[in-house]
């Protein structure tokens, strides 16, 4: 017998605020805002998990949504600021900082079309919905932070075997604090709201813009080197800044990776298991299965309970222990579980598979 079900946004009681990021690692988050709507829902209909299920999934969409373009705006103006410094002092450092910047605003292209598409409901051939379109967001980034790397790397080796004088080093050094303080703000910014949605595209984003902060700062002391007298420093911090990006390219990309294979902490697969363990009439926990699916959880679970049960009792059993995890396990909103007879016999139970699956232990 299996129970399926979808989690109410407003009956998360998630003690410690935790969410999970792509690899599923456990991050805190800023907790869930109840509006006045959601408050009076919520006593009028306390289980009611499946309509506010979507109502939930809309309101952390547009809240992705607006992040990205609040983000997306603030590094534009912070790239043209050194985009026009650069050009003007021909430093190839700024230039490859510059770019970097340009690469990381158009990266919230994608992720805002990501959020738009995962919007959309299931249909009879996406049953899952679309919420996977935040994993090719997250290809489309790789490829971005991959083209830009080659880009500014490949400046950096023309400008050391072509020595160029830069202009205005005082002017790289002020550009490259704009950088700094502009891509520390996106960083903090998007960070805390994909840890607040459970995003973890909208998370590595954050964390890309964060390196792009630590290059500005390399920027920084590459012109104050150039102010020394050291004019090879612009190229060579070029070629650092390159590396670094790379360094977060390998990073992402192993992110993306992990999500498009359904990896998943085995802490998340333990807390599952424990809260299962622990409901009354389970007295056996066969498997667990879960994936992320966009930034929610999607769980499959196989457990066992007293083959003397009636079938009514054992759904109740199933569904009692649906609702625990609904209610302490972070962004889960839906789960299949199916319940067996425990105890003697229970292979004779799944006799007529049996031969579709020889290496099961029922």
């Amino acid at each position: 017998m299996a129970v399926r079900g979808d989690h109410d946004g407003d009956h998360v009681h998630d003690g410690d605020g935790h969410v999970h990021d792509g690899d599923g690692h456990v991050h805190d988050g800023d907790g869930h805002v109840h509006g006045v709507v959601a408050t009076v829902r919520s006593l009028l209909s306390p289980h009611a998990h499946g309509a506010a299920s979507a109502d939930r999934a809309l309101e952390t969409t547009a809240i992705g949504i607006r992040a990205v373009f609040v983000s997306l705006g603030a590094l534009a103006v912070t790239a043209l600021v050194e985009l026009v410094i650069a050009l003007l002092s021909h430093s190839v450092a700024l230039l490859a900082d510059t770019i970097h910047n340009f690469a990381d605003a158009l990266t919230g292209l994608p992720l805002a079309l990501a959020f738009r598409i995962g919007r959309r409901p299931p249909t009879r051939s996406y049953t899952y919905g679309f919420g996977r379109a935040e994993d090719l967001a997250g290809i489309c980034i790789v490829v971005v932070i991959v083209v830009s790397t080659v880009i500014s790397g490949y400046a950096a080796v023309d400008r050391l075997v072509h020595p160029k004088p830069v202009i205005g080093a005082g002017w790289v050094v002020a550009a490259g604090l704009v950088g700094v303080a502009g891509n520390e703000l996106v960083a903090v910014y998007r960070m805390r709201i994909g840890r607040r949605i459970g995003s973890a595209a909208l998370v590595a984003d954050g964390l890309h813009a964060r390196t792009d902060g630590l290059t500005s700062a390399a920027v920084v002391v590459g012109g104050a080197l150039v102010l020394a007298g050291y004019p090879k420093a612009d190229p060579i911090v070029g070629l650092l800044i390159t590396a670094a990006v790379a360094v977060v390219a390998v990073g992402a990309a192993r992110q993306v990776y992990l999500r498009l294979m359904d990896s998943v902490d085995p802490g998340l697969v333990d807390r599952v298991e424990a809260v299962l363990r622990s409901c009354d009439g389970v007295e056996g926990v066969d498997s667990v299965r879960i994936r992320w699916v966009g930034h929610e959880l999607l769980a499959d679970i196989k457990v066992t309970s007293d083959a003397g049960l009636s079938l009514v009792a054992a759904h109740a059993i199933a569904e009692a222990a649906h609702h625990r995890l609904l209610h302490e396990v972070p962004r889960l909103t839906e789960a299949v579980i199916h319940t067996s007879p425990a105890g003697h016999g229970t292979v004779e139970h799944h006799s007529a598979i049996a031969h579709h699956f020889p290496t099961r232990q029922d």
